[in-house]
């Protein structure tokens, strides 16, 4: 145990640079190890946890030398370190494709520990399973806790929708407001109506009073 801290606290220390030489195989292997390290910890995979252990000190170790290679070191041989790569390679294949196996045989036997495990190793494609880790956590969630992936999916998800919701209200704000501008208009266009018909009843009145009087005058004269 005391071994694999230490191996994990080296992994650490080289994480943020990978060597150049034959980067196109070794970034795979050196981006991936911490992520097979996770499975030391899971008990399906008790088994392997010595191939595990070796498997980090073998990584670290190749690292090394691709960094020695990197600087120039002609003690270290680019073609065993090319061999050593690909030995590596095949291990990582291994661990990755098995953590997919089980992570499908977690949901087939309701093994929610299992599954949660593994989808917060980083070794599943959970962006390629998305929706089938979602069907499987709203089917079971009463005995999952939401950790990792999946609380960052229902984080990111709850935004959506409450972006959606403050668009919504938006929407709804411009049409009301919208509407209490035609209203205004609307009660505008009145009043000038009234006033207009006020105006002429009043000039209608003013004439029929001037006719009468002009008519009372000649009937009188």
């Amino acid at each position: 145990m005391f071994k694999l801290l230490l191996l994990i606290l080296l992994s650490f220390s080289l994480f943020a640079k990978t060597p150049h030489v034959y980067s196109a195989l070794g970034d795979v292997i050196y981006n991936n190890s911490s992520n097979i390290e996770t499975l030391y910890y899971i008990e399906e995979y008790a088994t392997y946890k010595e191939k595990i252990e070796q498997y980090t000190l073998d990584v670290n170790t190749t690292k090394n030398d691709g960094f020695q290679i990197d600087s120039g070191d002609k003690t270290v041989d680019k073609k065993k370190y090319l061999l050593s790569l690909r030995k590596l390679s095949k291990v990582n294949d291994f661990f990755t494709k098995d953590a997919k196996m089980h992570f499908k045989e977690s949901m087939e036997q309701n093994n929610h520990l299992l599954f949660i495990k593994l989808v917060n190793s980083g070794l599943i494609d959970t962006n390629k399973y998305k929706d089938t880790i979602l069907t499987y956590y709203f089917d079971n969630k009463e005995d999952i806790n939401a950790s990792g992936i999946i609380q960052e999916y229902l984080d990111a998800d709850q935004a959506l929708v409450d972006a959606h919701e403050r668009q919504r209200r938006l929407r709804k704000t411009k049409a009301m407001l919208e509407k209490e501008k035609i209203q205004r208009i609307r009660s505008k266009d009145k009043l000038e109506q009234e006033k207009l018909e006020k105006k002429l009843n009043k000039e209608l009145i003013l004439k029929k009073l001037e006719i009468r009087k002009t008519q009372k005058d000649e009937l009188f004269n």
